[in-house]
Order: C-alpha cells, then sequence, then structure tokens
C-alpha cells in the first residue's frame, strides 16, 4: 500500500505534469473568443476595405467573431505599433499596407518598430498606382511627358497623398528612371491633391488607381501609366509605365499583407494561415476585391521574400530620394 509521502510526490507529479501540458491545450484551442484586426486607417478607405473583407472570411473560418479597430496616424504606424507590443497569442492581427510595414521605418526616426517586430503570415492583395496628368498639362502619353519635363527641368511638380507613402516613392521612381527634375507637392490625402489637379493648380499626380479611376473616366484628369510591371486587369487599356524602355524598372504598387506580432506560436501561426489560404481561394473574396481594384495574392507567395525585395526596393529610391520626415 503506498505511504502517504508517496501518494503526495505522486499528486504533485501529475499537478506539474497537467502545468507543463497547459500551453498545449491553449494553443489547440486557439481560437476560442473574437480575433481583433487592427487597421492603422480611418474607416473607408483601401486598407480599411480590405481588412473588412479578411475579416468576414476569416471569422467564417475560424468559427470565431473577427472585428475591425480602426487606429489611424501617423501613416498607419501607430496601429502597426499596437499590433506590434501585442501579446504574440493569434488574437490581435494587423491587415497593413506597404507604408507602415515597410516604409515609414525607412523615412522617419519616430517609427520604433522594425519588420523583424512582426509575424508575416500572408500577402492578401495587390493595386497598382497611376500616374496622371491635369487636362491643362498639355500632355497625353508617358513620351509627351517625358519629353515636355525633360526639357523644363524645375518647371513642373508632382502631387502625391504624403511624404514616405507608396506614392510618392513612385514618383521618386519616376524621376529617377526618367532622369527628371520634377517637385514634389506632398498632400494631406487624397481630396486636396485631387482638387489642384482638376483644376489645373498641379501639373501631374499619382493615385492608388482604385482612387484615381472615376477621375480618368470623366475626362478630369489623364491617365499616363500605371505603376506595376503589367498593366492591370482592370485597366487593360492603361499602358504600363515600364512598357516605356525608359521605365522599364518602375514597379511599384500597394499591397496588403495579413500580420501578427513576432514569435506567434507555430500551431497558432498555421491555423490562422490556412484560413487566409482558403480565404484568397474564395471566389467571392475574389469577386469583392476586384471590384476595388484590387488583384487577389496567390497563396504560394512567400511572404517573407516578398518583404525582403520589397524593402531593398524601398530603402534604394528613399536614399536616391533622400526622403526623410
Amino acid at each position: 500500500m503506498p505511504t502517504p509521502t508517496l501518494c503526495l510526490r505522486r499528486a504533485a507529479l501529475l499537478c506539474g505534469l497537467a502545468v507543463l501540458a497547459a500551453p498545449t491545450l491553449a494553443q489547440e484551442a486557439y481560437p476560442s473568443k473574437p480575433i481583433t484586426i487592427v487597421v492603422g486607417y480611418p474607416p473607408g478607405g483601401s486598407t480599411d476595405l480590405t481588412a473588412r473583407n479578411v475579416a468576414t472570411e476569416l471569422g467564417n473560418k475560424l468559427g470565431v467573431p473577427v472585428v475591425i479597430e480602426n487606429l489611424g496616424g501617423a501613416g498607419g504606424a501607430i496601429g502597426a505599433q499596437k499590433v506590434a507590443n501585442a501579446t504574440p497569442d493569434g488574437y490581435t492581427l494587423l491587415v497593413g499596407a506597404n507604408n507602415e510595414i515597410a516604409i515609414n521605418k525607412l523615412v522617419t526616426k519616430k517609427v520604433k518598430y522594425d519588420i523583424k517586430d512582426f509575424t508575416a503570415i500572408g500577402l492578401i492583395a495587390s493595386q497598382p498606382l497611376v500616374l496622371v496628368a491635369s487636362t491643362g498639362a498639355g500632355v497625353k502619353n508617358m513620351a509627351e511627358f517625358t519629353q515636355k519635363v525633360s526639357k523644363n527641368p524645375g518647371k513642373f511638380s508632382y502631387g502625391s497623398s504624403g511624404v514616405g507613402t507608396a506614392l510618392h516613392l513612385a514618383g521618386e521612381a519616376v524621376k529617377e528612371q526618367g532622369k527628371l527634375f520634377m517637385t514634389h507637392i506632398p498632400y494631406r490625402g487624397v481630396a486636396p491633391l485631387t482638387s489642384d489637379l482638376m483644376g489645373n493648380n498641379l501639373e501631374y499626380g499619382v493615385f492608388v488607381l482604385s482612387s484615381g479611376l472615376p477621375h480618368i473616366k470623366s475626362g478630369k484628369v489623364i491617365a499616363l501609366g500605371t505603376t506595376e510591371a503589367k498593366r492591370s486587369a482592370t485597366t487593360p487599356d492603361i499602358p504600363a509605365l515600364a512598357e516605356s524602355p525608359q521605365y522599364k524598372n518602375v514597379d511599384i504598387g500597394v499591397w496588403f499583407a495579413l500580420m501578427a506580432p513576432a514569435h506567434l506560436p507555430k500551431p497558432v501561426f498555421d491555423k490562422i494561415k490556412k484560413a487566409l489560404n482558403d480565404t484568397l481561394q474564395s471566389p467571392d473574396f475574389r469577386k469583392k476585391m476586384e471590384a476595388t481594384g484590387s488583384t487577389v495574392a496567390s497563396p504560394s507567395v512567400n511572404i517573407d521574400q516578398f518583404l525582403a525585395t520589397e524593402v531593398a526596393k524601398y530603402k534604394k529610391i528613399v536614399e536616391f530620394a533622400k526622403i526623410e520626415e
């Protein structure tokens, strides 16, 4: 018959095993409560719309509510910082764009997080930018644009939605490739940029394609070219800048990725990754995203390699243009 001391030892051993097993059981139970997706911008923008479409699909596939928390400010950096600082348990995620994930750190010292502070789960979608001219600029295509700007160095300006944005970097890439001298005018958002272009107070501008398309279709601005390597399926009639030999290396768009805090446990990562991959292959999701002008990413994209390539590309442009905020 076991002695009282032996019984106590056995009880202690069983308690210890239970404690060791607890993390495993907690991981297996994921998710057991609502998940929050942080968006670093106010409601209504392209990142927010992407996040809401993703949230609906992930909620259905993971079996728990997925809610959006809009935390705007500092070009998306405030929301991204919150996720970087969050507990890596899979309950706080980020749907972010290239600005806050890959560019902000390169252009401002105020940003304290780095890309290594995240676990990259997967690429969601991308959308090209478009270089446009005002109707008063007197150009209709890239050949006319290049000739006019190159013959008048410093005379013309282009606008973007802010310093260090993907739109700004796209404009600087055009300047670099075309060996052009233009002044960058940063605006506080798309609305004032649009107003100045349509009022012929500004010659050129860079838009996200979905934002610029209504004005292009109405004839209020002139599309010179999209900024990804190939034409957009949304606007096959608008040439890609890269089709012009002088601009063959221009390849910048806006992309959206699903991110989590660094050190996300692998079982949790695997569940979210599978749910995202299933989402990317959902016909309903693809239809919704294509309606916004976005191209849904392939589940086979290696997100870590993709991000490393993007950061290297942006770093080169930032250094060329001496962009600092």
